[in-house]
């Protein structure tokens, strides 16, 4: 595509009002101004076109502005926009609460509490792991993201500017390492390791500052998002599940960034067939259109009333909004997820054959990173390079986002074609070979 003259005097008029009213702790890796979005295309103030592969942080599951998306929320608009989930019901909250309870993995015995976010739906499932076991201690993994409110903040050991400033947070939370088997902490090599890493859960964590009998849930995302698109090896959370059972944890699947059919499936804890406990959903479960939600089975979900709620979850146009991505899902979606998906890491390995700056590729379906490296022996992670190439790939006019300290993470919407992911791949290839010059 035509390199593109960024920012254009629009979106500049728009960045300096933005640095005068709006809060300076957003990211802002773009210095653009959107305007509008159809499909895999997002336009800015200046009429400049992008290639949107960060879909709002994986959100706009169904592109941006799904026709019958946007017809579903014109029509609950009409009849209602809030009520409260708090103090009333209403049919379109009922009728998601029935259709996750189906989809979700296991038994359709579950009930559901709906919040506004994905670290909403993470502060809700850490108060209903404590308040069912009486335990104080929660688990969670070094990488991890799980949301910037104070208990999910604890949780999240991702970057420390997302700490820095901010402590004491909630206390009694642990971290474990993650099954980053291409810098195993413990530098051994999958599947010799024989899960160590989950040994060392008990052997060391459990016998020294965690006794497992006050340990009340583990938080895990089935596959790391902020952390680098980083996938577990097979057999791992069923190693877990096992050594969760044997003390009585509870398994918290945050599923809030790999959820609703972006690996292939409808959650990626499926492709591992483990049926959790707790799951926390949120992102692109609504297109769009702010909800998150927590889904317990019924026999955990037994809080008494007024121990917890939320005056905007459920918001009725919401829900409406995921029940028309859920039915998109399921009818053709996650089966395009699977195989673009497949397609683009066997690009993105063609690619690394041509690329001295890829240093791993990895993902399911439309959840895919590649991790550069300035060297492919020594793993030196390259993270200037890493920013320049999503820079240039911006003036190319694909947009991406960063994982981890040094990987981009390709997430486009689930409707994305093959001619288009052919034009996205194009322009990455372009920008490798420019940084790499």
């Amino acid at each position: 595509m035509e390199r593109l003259n960024l920012p254009g005097p629009k979106s500049k008029l728009l960045i300096e009002e933005d640095t005068k009213f709006i809060s300076p702790s957003y990211g802002r890796p773009h210095n653009i101004a959107i305007e509008r979005g159809e499909g895999v295309w997002v336009w800015d103030v200046d009429g400049n076109k992008f290639m949107d592969f960060t879909t709002g942080i994986a959100v706009c599951s169904t592109g941006h502005c799904h026709p019958e998306v946007v017809r579903a929320l014109q029509e609950q608009a009409e009849l209602l926009l809030h009520m409260s989930s708090s103090d009333f019901r209403y049919p379109s909250l009922i009728k998601l609460a029935k259709k996750l309870a189906e989809i979700t993995p296991g038994n359709p015995h579950k009930r559901t509490f709906f919040c506004n976010s994905g670290a909403e739906s993470i502060e809700a499932a850490i108060k209903l792991a404590r308040w069912t076991t009486k335990r104080k201690l929660l688990l969670a993994y070094f990488g991890a993201f799980h949301g910037r409110t104070y208990g999910a903040m604890s949780l999240t050991a991702s970057k420390s500017i997302q700490r820095d400033g901010f402590e004491p947070l909630v206390p009694g939370v642990i971290h474990i390492p993650y099954p980053y088997c291409y810098r195993c902490i413990f530098n051994l090599t999958y599947p010799d390791c024989n899960f160590n890493c989950i040994k060392y859960i008990e052997n060391v964590i459990f016998k020294t500052i965690a006794p497992p009998t006050q340990v009340a849930a583990c938080f895990a995302e089935p596959i790391q998002g902020e952390g680098g698109y980083i996938v577990p090896p097979d057999g791992y959370f069923q190693e877990l599940k096992k050594l969760l059972d044997k003390y009585e944890i509870l398994f918290v699947d945050d599923e809030v960034q790999a959820g609703m059919g972006r690996t292939g499936k409808m959650f990626a804890i499926e492709h591992w067939e483990v049926i959790p406990d707790i799951i926390c959903i949120a992102k692109g479960i609504a297109s769009g259109m702010p909800i998150g939600v927590t889904v317990a089975r019924k026999g955990l979900m037994e809080w008494p009333q007024g121990a917890h709620a939320s005056t905007f979850g459920g918001n009725p146009v919401s829900c409406e909004a995921a029940m028309a991505t859920i039915k998109l899902l399921e009818d053709e979606l996650m089966e395009n997820a699977k195989n673009m998906g497949n397609y683009l890491l066997e690009e993105l390995h063609k690619l690394a054959d041509k690329h001295s700056l890829i240093g791993d590729i990895r993902g399911k379906g439309l959840m895919v990173a590649c991790e550069l490296v300035l060297d492919k022996k020594t793993k030196e992670k390259a993270k200037k390079e890493t920013s320049k190439i999503i820079d240039e790939c911006c003036v190319q006019g694909l947009l991406l986002l960063s994982c981890g300290e040094n990987g981009i993470r390709f997430m486009p919407p689930l409707t994305i074609k093959k001619e288009e992911l052919d034009l996205a791949l194009q322009i990455f290839d372009d920008a490798l070979k420019e940084v790499e010059k």
